[in-house]
């Protein structure tokens, strides 16, 4: 599991928990509590050993069983990471606003099942897939349209999987917990909580880099989707045999609707002119607020928005109570400015898309490693897909190290309770993210050295030093934007900050198999024969691929520099959560505070 989606879902969990809604049942005293604790953890753990267990060597079964080319393989996959995580906002959106937690947790866990059911099955019936490929004629078939869609079917049901269990397990954990009147008491429960939670989600995951992969390495493909699909339907048991002893939570407005009819209403409105609108409250009341807020006018940038707040007619546009007439062509002036706070950290937001392009290039790696001595011992090996657990120990060590040495020693020294600002920590992820594409280059470079001219297998072991830089840079950038996103935007708005890195995420996964194709078409014209991205890594080029990928990687920082200098100092120009509490994130734990938002 990696830290970032650990940092979103603790964001997650305490925003939610803060709104809890009214449970359905009105027996809800004698339901939840920590008896349904166990039946939540074991279908998210099984469901993060089944689902990781598949990925790393997904790309050697695309290759080997389906013929496709690396680039071929790796947009597949990239495409496949990203509609999870597009769908996991969708999932967050659907449970919170229309149908709850558990229905949409009770999706996902049916459907991770029946996508790695198909999967199993394409490894079981020769029909399902290619024949394999005829050594003496050098002709692989391809696969037919039924069979690339039933395989295509079998990674969406799992997309839809991950997107409904992933954003909602957590949070409907904390549904269950008892709350007291003593909140120091929840506290301490819910940080009880989170502590299980979380040590159960880093086991599953070092069972699913190490034991599954080994099971697909020396058992087959059979057993290795086997066990895997055996574990989701655990996964799925165990979740719903805790039904009975649920509480459901209702379903309530989704402040991505509030973000809609802005938008709406500023349309609709699009040909009043701003000029006759007052730029301070007078008694004529033009600019719609809140009543339980001080009267407020909107500001000046972004101003087209302005018109969403605008009342026309008190008549026609207020009902006696005060509230709209008409919602989707009234809105408050704090709709409109919480919208503008969003539509500011677009360009800095961007500036992600290659950070986590970059990071998630796990497949080339694993066919690097095949070709390369992975022997520990005489008789051991490291499976060519475990090698991303030095990614994870690098960031969970200097997570732990970062939090209680460094921060204090820099605290100290700058004034700042976080040691330095978001935006250092999401510049030094962005730096350290091109140090480990271009040690990837040069690693590469000599891999292929050796084994091209000299027909000798240097050690898998120089992977290591990518795989630890890479897990340093997810530390630093992932961390650095959600505070950032944390720090910048109302309080109301901290769920947004976690649906947005997703959505981040998302375009990172569409973009890196957008760039492999281009590469793979273009090094592939004129008279050469193999692409940089070939599937024998002797024959291609992948540290040139690694290099060109250090550049965009430089140039995607400089953009990130230019972004921050346009965006002035953070918390200085619009103090965002003058009227909220500010919350200050430290790797993730959020902590209560009365200073106005700040980067630093």
């Amino acid at each position: 599991m990696s830290y970032r989606e650990a940092v979103e879902e603790k964001m997650e969990l305490v925003e939610q928990t803060q709104n809890q809604e009214t449970p359905t049942d009105e027996n809800s005293s004698r339901k939840g509590g920590l008896k349904t604790l166990p039946f939540i953890i074991v279908n998210e753990a099984f469901e993060k050993v089944a689902s990781y267990g598949i990925q790393p060597n997904l790309i050697l079964y695309l290759m080997n069983e389906y013929h496709y080319s690396i680039a071929t393989g790796v947009t597949i996959l990239s495409i496949w990471s990203a509609s999870s995580n597009f769908l996991a906002i969708f999932g967050a959106f659907l449970s919170d606003s229309y149908v709850g937690r558990f229905r949409v947790i009770a999706l996902g866990s049916t459907a991770s099942f029946l996508g790695i059911v198909q999967l199993w099955l394409t490894a079981m019936f020769p029909q399902m897939k290619p024949k394999p490929c005829d050594l003496s004629l050098n002709v692989c078939d391809s696969a037919t349209l039924a069979q690339f869609l039933f395989l295509l079917s079998s990674l969406g049901l799992m997309s839809i999987g991950a997107g409904c269990v992933r954003p909602c397990s957590i949070a409907f954990g904390a549904d269950q917990l008892p709350q007291k009147d003593d909140p120091a008491k929840n506290e301490e429960i819910l940080q009880t909580y989170f502590n299980f939670y979380y040590a159960t989600i880093g086991i599953s995951t070092l069972l699913a880099l190490t034991v599954i992969v080994y099971i697909q390495d020396h058992m087959g493909w059979k057993v290795g989707f086997a066990v895997p699909a055996m574990l989701m339907f655990l996964s799925a048991l165990f979740f719903f045999l805790g039904n009975s002893f649920y509480i459901k939570v209702k379903a309530s407005t989704s402040l991505f609707t509030g973000f809609a009819k802005v938008f709406v209403a500023a349309w609709k409105n699009r040909r009043l002119d701003l000029a006759l609108a007052p730029q301070t409250i007078n008694s004529d009341g033009v600019y719609y607020y809140s009543k339980d807020l001080e009267p407020m006018a909107p500001s000046n940038n972004l101003r087209f928005l302005n018109k969403a707040c605008i009342i026309r007619d008190h008549v026609e546009d207020l009902k006696p109570d005060g509230s709209p007439a008409k919602p989707w062509e009234l809105c408050t002036v704090s709709q409109v400015e919480t919208f503008k706070s969003l539509i500011r950290v677009i360009p800095i937001w961007s500036t992600g898309f290659m950070i986590y392009m970059t990071l998630s290039q796990n497949s080339i790696p694993v066919l690097q490693a095949k070709t390369m001595n992975r022997h520990i011992t005489t008789n051991f090996e490291i499976p060519a897909g475990s090698f991303a657990l030095f990614t994870i120990t690098t960031l969970t060590i200097w997570v732990a190290f970062y939090d209680r040495v460094i921060v204090p020693i820099l605290a100290k020294y700058t004034g700042k309770p976080n040691g330095i600002s978001a935006t250092i920590r999401m510049g030094i992820g962005l730096l350290l993210s091109c140090i480990a594409m271009a040690v990837a280059g040069i690693v590469e470079h000599i891999r292929r050295r050796n084994s091209v001219e000299e027909n000798f297998s240097i050690s898998a072991l120089w992977l290591v030093p990518q795989f630890c830089l890479i897990g340093l840079a997810e530390a630093f950038n992932a961390i650095g934007q959600i505070e950032f996103y944390y720090r910048q935007l109302p309080k109301s708005m901290s769920s947004v900050a976690v649906a947005f890195f997703t959505l981040g995420t998302a375009f990172s996964g569409l973009l890196g198999g957008l760039i492999i194709s281009v590469v793979d078409k273009v090094t592939k014209s004129g008279d050469r024969k193999e692409s940089w991205v070939s599937r024998n890594p002797n024959l291609g080029h992948y540290d040139y691929y690694y290099w060109f990928l250090t550049f965009l990687s430089v140039i995607n920082f400089f953009y990130f520099v230019i972004c921050c200098w346009c965006y002035g100092p953070c918390g200085e120009e619009e103090n965002t959560r003058a009227s909220d509490d500010a919350a200050e994130v430290n790797e993730g734990m959020l902590e209560n505070s009365r200073d106005l938002p700040s980067c630093s």
